[in-house]
Formats: C-alpha cells, sequence, structure tokens
C-alpha cells in the first residue's frame, strides 16, 4: 500500500463515510450535498474517483453488489479511520477561501444597491435554509454537524447585515461598524 495524498476531498469522503458507512459513491455524493456541498463544493464525479483512490491506498474497502447494477460499496479501514483521526486532530493554519462574485464587483467599483437587493434575497434565503437544516438536525446529529451549520449561521447572518446595510446606502466606517461589532483582544 503507497502512501496517498489526502486532500479536503479525502477527508470528505473519510468523514462522509465514518458517519454512515457502508456506503456507495451515489450514497456519499447524497449526503454531501445535504451537508458538506454548503460550503466545501466537490464535484460529484470527484466523490466516485477518490473513493477509489482512497480504496486502492488502503483507506477503504471496497465490496460489489452481487446482484442489479453491481455498485461498489466502501468502508473505511482501520488505516482509514487513523487517517481521519490525525486530520482532524491537527489545529489548520489556513483561513476561509472567499470566491464570491458579488464581493468582487464591489471591488471594482460597482452600485452596492445594485447589487444588495440580489444579494439579500440570497443570503436570506440560504440562511433559513441553514436554520432549518439545523432544526431537523436534532441532538442526537453529530456535534461537528450542528457547530457547522452555526457556523453557516453566522457567516449568512453576517452577509445579510452587510448587504443591509449597502442596501441602506451606508458607506465605509459606517458600515464596518454597523455589520461587525470590534473584537475585544
Amino acid at each position: 500500500m503507497s502512501t496517498v495524498r489526502l486532500t479536503e476531498t479525502s477527508y470528505i469522503v473519510l468523514g462522509l463515510l465514518e458517519a454512515r458507512e457502508p456506503a456507495t459513491p451515489y450514497d456519499l455524493k447524497q449526503m454531501a450535498r445535504q451537508s458538506t456541498m454548503h460550503f466545501w463544493h466537490v464535484p460529484h464525479t470527484q466523490i466516485y474517483t477518490e473513493c477509489a483512490r482512497l480504496a486502492e491506498a488502503g483507506l477503504l474497502s471496497e465490496t460489489r453488489e452481487h446482484e442489479g447494477r453491481r455498485r461498489r460499496v466502501y468502508q473505511l479501514t482501520d488505516r482509514g479511520r487513523d487517517a481521519m483521526a490525525r486530520w482532524r486532530a491537527d489545529p489548520t493554519s489556513k483561513l476561509a477561501e472567499l470566491r464570491d462574485g458579488a464581493t468582487l464587483k464591489l471591488f471594482f467599483g460597482a452600485d452596492p444597491r445594485a447589487l444588495a437587493g440580489e444579494q439579500l434575497k440570497m443570503h436570506r434565503e440560504l440562511l433559513a435554509e441553514y436554520e432549518s437544516i439545523l432544526a431537523e438536525l436534532g441532538q442526537e446529529s453529530p456535534i461537528g454537524w450542528r457547530r457547522a451549520l452555526t457556523l453557516g449561521i453566522a457567516h449568512e447572518r453576517q452577509f445579510v447585515a452587510v448587504w443591509q446595510a449597502l442596501a441602506d446606502g451606508e458607506v465605509d466606517e459606517e458600515l464596518a461598524a454597523r455589520a461587525v461589532p470590534p473584537v475585544a483582544d
């Protein structure tokens, strides 16, 4: 078994399998669509190829269904569980990467009021979706899933606050003061 480079996509596959195994790549794709895709997009085809790659590296075991479509079914191996545990235990120094078209347009001088209406609509819808998902999860769901949703809710509330301030014509220091209270050291 060779040493394999693990990426965020690798950990998404390992983590989703840890939460619900055994699973097919299709099962994982469905789970990701309802969870991790809200904050980390992975093309569904990449989930399929990543499962095969991780199985080849010995992090997943693979079986085939005996009937029907003969789909591949994966489970974590001990090596896969160990890799996941090590990754979780290692604090990250990476900051979030914001790739937002509206922010890019603001940077290049677009009229904030022209952008604000659609941005407010979309961020309010996403906020409502996150709040609904969190309410449906319940206390029996994994704590990490609830914490990630809580972070997403806080993020969307900030987007709504900033876009509302921009829609109201607030600029620069006013905007910063209204949208984000100062952080104490």
